[in-house]
């Protein structure tokens, strides 16, 4: 798999990622580890999780795999922090303390002494900025973290904290923005990748395929065993099966079509291969979903293709604004 550095860093990573956020729940021990044989196999080296995935389980599950079905050395290692879960309740906290002690759950969960990329999840509009930023200063001095970013800011969010970071030397610049970006929600065009190649900031989409609709399963109803049909996930796919999102999977589906290639490889391979793009972060339900999406590496869309996408698509864009 070809590997791409992330923003202005020397940090070099697959320019696919291996996404865990259902790793300990819908996707058991033994998927878990078949996912992450089959990527690592394939050359992909960028797995990310957080700390507020499954309640920390994803972390542990990682944790136990790391020396059995690959070594240390051959992932870089993502976590986030700032959300999760107490007495069944989601809740964000972004403040130094939570920050650094959430880290460390992290590393112990993980069972390493470092993670090579560590996120703030979120925007907490009651955190102080400078406050959220030198937990991050905190985990490279520390050597807890090898380099850090943030996830789900938008564009002023995110070119304010990175801003920040570069006023100061000594201060850990920021090497990521992880955010939604498929066919299905452009939005971070306007404003957030703009910014992040600005100033150096490489982008991680999540969702890449639009909640997994752009695979064009929906396309004859729910299947029983999708994230559409789960009680964990209804809602969160549900917002992506409108008219407007049919039309653009009807579209990748005849681009599909045209090429030979599944709708999957069409979806992946345009934001893969979008401006400030670094690598999409895949969330398959099953190894066998995971290796159809690697095969995406050998698939390059021809220019008149992303115009026709980017057409279609637009109209989807503008409903969301």
């Amino acid at each position: 798999m070809q590997q791409r550095l992330l923003g202005a860093t020397g940090l070099s990573v697959s320019r696919l990622g291996l996404g865990t956020m259902t790793w300990g729940r819908d996707t058991d021990e033994h998927e878990a580890r078949e996912q992450l044989a089959a990527f690592v196999g394939a050359g992909g080296t960028l797995v990310d999780t957080a700390a507020g995935y499954t309640d920390g389980d994803s972390e542990r599950l990682i944790g136990s795999l790391i020396g059995n079905v690959c070594e240390r050395d051959d992932l870089v290692l993502a976590t986030k922090a700032g959300i999760g879960r107490r007495k069944g309740e989601r809740y964000t906290n972004a403040s130094r303390g939570h920050l650094v002690s959430s880290l460390d759950a992290s590393l112990r969960r993980l069972g390493v002494d470092h993670v090579d990329l560590w996120q703030v999840h979120t925007w907490v509009d009651d955190a102080p900025l400078e406050e959220t930023l030198s937990a991050l200063d905190h985990a490279v001095t520390s050597g807890r973290a090898a380099y850090v970013g943030v996830s789900n800011y938008n564009g002023w969010q995110s070119a304010q904290a990175a801003t920040w970071q570069r006023a100061v030397p000594g201060r850990a610049t920021l090497a990521s923005n992880q955010v939604e970006y498929s066919l299905l929600n452009r939005a971070v065009e306007a404003e957030t990748i703009p910014a992040a190649q600005a100033l150096g900031l490489g982008v991680l989409p999540w969702s890449p395929l639009g909640r997994g609709v752009l695979t064009g399963k929906y396309r004859g109803g729910t299947p029983a065993d999708s994230r559409a049909a789960s009680p964990h996930f209804s809602t969160f796919v549900g917002r992506y099966l409108d008219d407007f999102s049919q039309r653009v999977v009807e579209a990748v589906a005849r681009a599909a079509d045209g090429l030979g290639w599944s709708s999957l490889e069409v979806a992946l391979a345009w934001v893969r291969d979008r401006p400030g793009v670094t690598a999409p972060i895949l969330g398959a339900r099953t190894a066998a979903q995971l290796r159809e999406s690697l095969s995406v590496e050998e698939c390059e869309l021809p220019a008149e293709i992303v115009q026709a996408l980017e057409d279609v698509s637009a109209d989807k864009q503008e409903a969301l604004d």
